[in-house]
């Protein structure tokens, strides 16, 4: 047995201790961080609490939500995974990362109350971020679930509105493998007789039919709201009786304007109001790393995107499609081996003109180029450039590229965190 690190001890000697602490990196179940929640003596996070659950978009509309309250003078807690660069982005407090010295306070109480009980990394980290998030006096937390919704760690906080962005296929191991069976999951993050925010136009009938079953005020996209262009630098957001015409987010891609019109539709859900001025400033003033992040080398553009299942895939073909100007893009590749990649390269197979894998093996559910490039024999990408790191491959695409083509990073948060430390370390 390991014996737990000192509060003297730095934050990498911690993440290092709770990542051997429990032999499964996911263990759905709120019955243990329940019990030590309990044990610390765990009240609400925030005097308003707003939990997002969904297959995609859960980051940007939680960075959403935390830019508007904030831009209204609300004190705000963001508690997101996973991370990219540094695991204090999991924890936001008034729009800072957490310190070391905070997350490794957080840490020890955690494990001062835990006893025997066993916890997950991500129960760690949620039931510290409860911890601090309860010692800051905040007028807002905002809650991103990591894995579906009803079992997930932070579902043991009961939220005044809960969001569902979108429902489509992934995580099928653990969620179901049809949206009917996800939807219910994530539907799970919903509480009777609060409002439940829908993100999408045409979400799953077992999420609606279980905002019924508990008396939830389902406040759909498409029907209770609205969002439509306006100009080349304005679009509406509307509901019955009510609009706000705003700047377009810098937040790029089409499914932005969607994210960013729940994350309004769940701000005015809420019982206390925000003031007029805080909806535009928030919307332009919206940062999340990683999503279709832009540099250029070379006179080559590279676009870094989190994008890891079909659906987000998806997206990324459509956002390339209303681009202009690039001559030719390629993709640098690398996806968990639980992840449906062909499916992702079939989305992206009209707009991607050359292929580059990458391996993510050595991490949880990763793989070697070799294995990764053997499940897409039947693809666009059957014969792809092989490298065995991110920014190898990398490296070979901005090679091959010529002044004017774009390089699409996609296929997992460690995709992107490899190539965006790539990038920075040769700027």
């Amino acid at each position: 047995m390991v014996d737990a690190p000192t509060t003297a001890a730095g934050l990498d000697a911690w993440l290092a201790y709770i990542e051997s602490r429990h032999p499964r990196s996911i263990e759905l179940g709120l019955e243990r961080v329940r019990e030590v929640a309990t044990r610390m003596a765990l009240g609400r996070p925030a005097a308003q609490v707003v939990t997002v659950a969904g297959t995609n978009g859960k980051g940007s509309t939680v960075a959403f939500v935390e830019a508007i309250a904030r831009a209204g003078g609300w004190k705000v807690g963001a508690y997101t995974s996973p991370h990219l660069l540094r695991y204090n982005e999991r924890v936001r407090i008034d729009g800072e990362e957490a310190s070391d010295q905070s997350l490794v306070a957080g840490f020890a109480a955690v494990e001062a109350s835990r006893g025997d009980t066993p916890l997950t990394y991500f129960e760690y980290g949620t039931l510290a971020a409860l911890w601090l998030f309860g010692r800051s006096a905040l007028d807002l937390a905002v809650l991103e679930v990591g894995l579906g919704g009803r079992l997930d760690a932070v579902n043991i906080v009961d939220a005044d509105v809960a969001v569902v962005t979108t429902v489509d296929i992934d995580h099928t191991d653990w969620l179901g493998s049809d949206r009917e069976a996800i939807g219910r999951e994530k539907a799970g993050i919903a509480r009777a007789w609060k409002p439940l925010v829908l993100g999408e136009v045409d979400p799953p009938s077992s999420v609606l039919r279980h905002a019924y079953a508990i008396g939830a005020n389902a406040i759909r996209l498409g029907s209770d709201f609205f969002h439509e262009p306006v100009d080349a630098a304005h679009w509406r957001w509307r509901e019955v009786g009510a609009e706000l015409v705003l700047p377009h987010p810098r937040l790029d891609a089409p499914a932005q304007r969607a994210n960013a019109a729940t994350a309004i539709a769940a701000l005015r859900a809420l019982p206390r109001a925000l003031p007029a001025h805080a909806w535009a400033e928030g919307v332009a003033g919206a940062r999340l790393a990683g999503r279709l992040q832009r540099f250029e080398r070379d006179g080559v553009e590279v676009v870094v995107d989190v994008a890891h299942n079909a659906q987000a895939a998806r997206g990324l073909a459509a956002w390339l499609l209303a681009q202009p100007g690039a001559r030719t893009t390629r993709a640098v590749f690398a996806a968990l081996a639980d992840k449906d990649a062909a499916a992702m390269v079939d989305a992206l197979a009209g707009s991607v003109a050359g292929w580059h894998l990458a391996g993510l093996d050595g991490m949880a559910r990763g793989q070697d180029v070799e294995a990764f490039a053997a499940r897409l024999t039947s693809t666009a990408a059957a014969t792809a450039s092989r490298d065995a790191r991110v920014a190898d491959a990398l490296a070979r695409a901005l090679a091959a590229a010529a002044p004017g083509d774009r390089v699409l990073v996609f296929g997992s948060f460690h995709t992107a965190a490899a190539a965006l430390a790539a990038l920075h370390s040769a700027a």
